[in-house]
C-alpha cells in the first residue's frame, strides 16, 4: 500500500514537472505583450488570439511550415527506405559480416554530428547545395542513418527466421522477402522508428541554421529565431510559434501511436 502511494506521488510529481513548462508556453501564447510583462507566470485573464493572427499575417508561416514538412517527410521516408534495406542486409548476411556491419553503424552513433559541421558544410558547398532543402535532406539522412540502422536491425532480428526460410524455400528472392514479408511484419517497428525520426528532424535547428540562409527556405524552428533580438525578445510571439510548431508533432505522434498499437496487436493475433 505504501509502495503504491509512493509510486503515485512520484508519478504525479513527474507529471507536474513535465506539464508545467507546456502550460506556461500555452498560457504565454494567449497573452498580449503587456499582460505577459505584467504577470509572466500567471494565467491569462482572457484568451487573446491576436498573437496567432499576427503570426500568420505578419510572417510567411505557411512557407516555413511547407519547408519543414518537405524536409521532414523526405528525410523520414528516405531514412526508412535506406535503413530498412541496410538492416535487412545485415540480418540476412553471415554472422561475421552482419555483426561487423552492425558494429560499424553502432560506432557511427558515437560520433557527434557537431564535430563534422565544418567538413559537412565544405562538402555541401562544393556540391552547390547550400541554401537548398535538398542539401539539408541529404545531410539529415546521412547523419541519422547509423541510428536508424541500429534501431531497425535490432527490431528485425526479433522476426521469426522460419518465415524467411519458408519464403526462400518457396522461391522468393531477397527483394521479395524484404517487400512482401519483412516490411509488413516490421510495420509497427517502422512506425515507431518514423515517430522517433520525425521528432528529431522536425525540431532540428543546428543544420538548418548551418545550411539555410534565404528567408524563403527557413524551417519553422529556424524561423522562430526571428522573434529573438539582440537585446530583447518578443516572448509572446516566440511562444506562439512554439505552440504552432509543436501541434504537428502531437498529431503525428498520436497517429503513429495508434498505428503502432494496432500493428502490434495484429501481429500477436496472427501468432
Amino acid at each position: 500500500m505504501l509502495l503504491r502511494i509512493s509510486r503515485g506521488i512520484l508519478l504525479a510529481g513527474f507529471a507536474v514537472v513535465i506539464l508545467t513548462p507546456l502550460l506556461l508556453v500555452a498560457a504565454t501564447s494567449l497573452k498580449p505583450s503587456a499582460g505577459f510583462y505584467a504577470d509572466p507566470l500567471g494565467l491569462p485573464s482572457r484568451l487573446y488570439t491576436g498573437n496567432f493572427r499576427e503570426l500568420f499575417t505578419g510572417q510567411p508561416v505557411w512557407t516555413y511550415f511547407r519547408n519543414s514538412v518537405a524536409v521532414t517527410l523526405s528525410s523520414v521516408l528516405l531514412e526508412l527506405a535506406l535503413a530498412g534495406m541496410i538492416a535487412f542486409g545485415i540480418i540476412r548476411s553471415g554472422k561475421r559480416f552482419g555483426r561487423g556491419m552492425y558494429a560499424l553503424f553502432t560506432v557511427g552513433m558515437a560520433i557527434p554530428a557537431q564535430v563534422n559541421m565544418l567538413p559537412i558544410y565544405s562538402l555541401v558547398q562544393k556540391l552547390g547545395l547550400t541554401n537548398s532543402l535538398a542539401g539539408l535532406v541529404a545531410v539529415t539522412v546521412s547523419l541519422l542513418l547509423p541510428l536508424s540502422v541500429f534501431m531497425l536491425a535490432g527490431f528485425m532480428r526479433t522476426l521469426p527466421k522460419e518465415i524467411l526460410e519458408a519464403g526462400s524455400i518457396d522461391g522468393a528472392g531477397e527483394w521479395m522477402l524484404l517487400l512482401r514479408i519483412t516490411v509488413p511484419l516490421s510495420a509497427p517497428y517502422l512506425a515507431a522508428t518514423a515517430a522517433f525520426l520525425f521528432v528529431i528532424v522536425w525540431n532540428d535547428l543546428l543544420f538548418p541554421m548551418l545550411l539555410l540562409s534565404g528567408k524563403g527556405k527557413l524551417t519553422l524552428p529556424l524561423a522562430m529565431l526571428q522573434f529573438r533580438g539582440e537585446f530583447v525578445a518578443n516572448y509572446t510571439m516566440l511562444m506562439t510559434g512554439v505552440v504552432v510548431t509543436t501541434l504537428p508533432m502531437i498529431v503525428v505522434y498520436v497517429f503513429l501511436q495508434k498505428y503502432f498499437i494496432s500493428g502490434a496487436l495484429a501481429g500477436s493475433l496472427k501468432g
